[in-house]
């Protein structure tokens, strides 16, 4: 067996592939921020998603019947829940804090895994984990004001429910359910929640250049979570999310690519302390 097959199997080489993804995602979103409201980019990505996975059933003839509805219902809420708590965020606070408090599920995952997988890490995986996560602040330059504590809160709270969505990714993979009924129920949750939130507000009219976001937002983020659902049901789930810093590392070379962003010289120390978690985190995993 070549190098590259056990990284697949271990799931390292899937969450890298949808790290990049969702970074490509977060390109489509704020080329799309000009356009549409957030509520309406939220629900055209998810819609976008659920239009492909459903393509597939449809295609490949796929049943859609479960045994595992209420942990694909604690997947898909506890999912759409955080995007909607961290959309918030975002739209309260800093890009980069609102990043970051996102970016602390990792760690309440360490929590959830040792309550409910009894997973047993050692401290070098939590160091790497701490240390990604440093990285992150460090690179993102967090700023909170008082009176953003209800953000700040949501942050938070979008980190949490992302950890709940992962560990609920893993214990679904665990009781045998495929990784394409997982993402297109999401999807379908996701989808629903999206559509009551878009019609509180504006709607504006889609030409051209927003179709194709639209089109870019679906098929990114549903290769993505293919991509994530598959890393988590095969590789351990510490490893897998201190491997998900690396979405940092791709949206800042998107960044400074397409938007000439700047970054201090902090900036390269933060990038190779996150590198340096990640491979800190899977030689520890393949032990």
């Amino acid at each position: 067996m070549s190098r590259f097959e056990k990284l697949s199997r271990s799931g390292v080489v899937w969450i890298l592939i949808a790290s990049f993804l969702f970074s490509v995602m977060g390109v489509m979103v704020k080329l799309g921020a000009s356009q549409f409201t957030t509520a309406e980019l939220l629900f055209y990505r998810c819609a976008a998603s659920l239009v492909v996975m459903g393509g597939v059933v449809w295609y490949q003839g796929y049943s859609l019947r479960t045994g595992q509805l209420k942990k694909q219902l604690s997947r898909s809420i506890s999912g759409t829940v955080s995007m909607m708590f961290y959309f918030y965020a975002i739209s309260h606070l800093p890009l980069g804090t609102a990043f970051t408090l996102n970016y602390t599920s990792p760690m309440f995952l360490a929590a959830l895994s040792t309550l409910y997988l009894h997973e047993r890490f050692n401290s070098k995986l939590l160091g790497s984990i701490i240390a990604g996560f440093a990285g992150v602040a460090l690179l993102l330059h967090p700023t909170f004001e008082q009176s953003q504590w209800l953000a700040g809160v949501s942050g938070l709270l979008s980190g949490l429910l992302s950890a709940v969505a992962y560990l609920n990714v893993r214990l679904l993979s665990q009781a045998g359910e495929p990784d394409w009924r997982t993402v297109f129920y999401f999807s379908l949750i996701s989808t629903l929640v999206g559509f009551v939130w878009m019609m509180t507000g504006p709607l504006h009219a889609i030409d051209g250049r927003g179709l194709l976001i639209i089109v870019g937002m679906g098929v990114t983020a549903t290769l993505a979570q293919l991509a994530l659902t598959r890393a988590y049901r095969t590789g351990k789930p510490l490893v897998m999310a201190s491997l998900a810093y690396s979405t940092v590392l791709f949206s800042t070379f998107f960044g400074m690519v397409f938007w000439h962003d700047r970054h201090p010289t902090t900036a390269y120390l933060a990038i190779m302390l996150i590198i340096g978690a990640g491979v800190v985190a899977v030689m520890n995993g393949r032990r």
